[in-house]
């Protein structure tokens, strides 16, 4: 029988009717900024996106879905790797599920991806922490628009390593089949101001590429960013800044701000 996590936040982040959640997604593709010839004639090897509501972070998640769009049909599986906001747990969870479902649809958990970290002494199978975990669902529509029906390997990230993370990430490396998706915000709750200079000070940290680590007041996703800059490092990525905003500027009182930043790594140099 088939194992279905359902759709936890449908009606919360996101619209939990098919119709409505079809058109907001597009409606968020369209409007994100463009991109240069280059990057849009082939895909990203990695991207980091936020994971608020789609009114507050869905046009700068749009920002790096986008890029993925010459990759349908192409691209195979999707790796994605958020912060357990709910159940603090030692480890990195497979979800114990076949599929995950939304509105739009169910996309299948790749089977062959699992097989490849299950032995891993970090990796273990915990289907509570996704449950009701809101960093990878509100990823799973963009997917399903940009890309189709693909394959994917949903990993909630509780207490780990940078190493680990990185670990997960080199066993599940592959091809351009393969994409990396970082679900993260970054820092939460202070003034438009100090929220921007904070945010800044990360945004410049990542795109160096480096591995001092970021810390959980600067973004929540901090472990799989960490691991990710890791791993981007060995396999001589590119980041590039898409997007970064805060609630401030998309649906919300500039006195206590969420930050959201868009990222894209690239196998090759890019430019603007």
């Amino acid at each position: 029988m088939t194992r279905i996590r359902p759709a936890a936040v449908a009606g919360t982040f996101y619209s939990n009717q098919t119709a409505i959640l079809h058109k907001d997604v597009q409606k968020f593709l369209r409007e994100a900024g463009l991109h240069s010839e280059r990057e849009a004639s082939s895909w990203p090897k990695a991207l980091i996106v936020p994971h608020a509501g789609y009114v507050y972070s869905g046009i700068i998640a749009a920002s790096a879905y986008k890029l993925l769009a010459t990759g349908r049909g192409k691209i195979r599986r999707v790796v994605i790797l958020g912060p357990a906001h709910r159940v603090p747990f030692r480890g990195i969870a497979l979800p114990g599920v076949d599929a995950f479902q939304t509105p739009l649809g169910a996309l299948p958990v790749d089977r062959t991806g699992v097989g490849a970290i299950k032995h891993l002494p970090q990796v273990l199978e915990l289907p509570i922490p996704h449950a009701q975990e809101h960093a990878l669902e509100v990823q799973l529509p963009f997917l399903q628009e940009v890309l189709g029906q693909v394959f994917i390997l949903p990993l909630v990230v509780g207490k780990a390593s940078p190493r680990e993370v990185a670990e997960v990430l080199d066993a599940l490396w592959d091809g351009p089949e393969t994409v990396i998706l970082i679900s993260s915000d970054l820092s939460h709750y202070h003034p438009y101001a100090e929220a921007r200079n904070i945010d800044n000070a990360t945004v410049q940290q990542i795109l160096r590429l480096d591995t001092t680590p970021i810390h959980h007041d600067q973004a929540c996703g901090a472990t799989p960013i960490n691991g990710l800059l890791q791993a981007a490092q060995r396999h001589h990525l590119w980041p590039r800044l898409l997007d970064l905003r805060n609630s401030g500027d998309t649906a919300g009182s500039r006195d206590a701000v969420v930050g959201y930043a868009a990222f894209a790594f690239f196998t090759e140099p890019t430019t603007s």
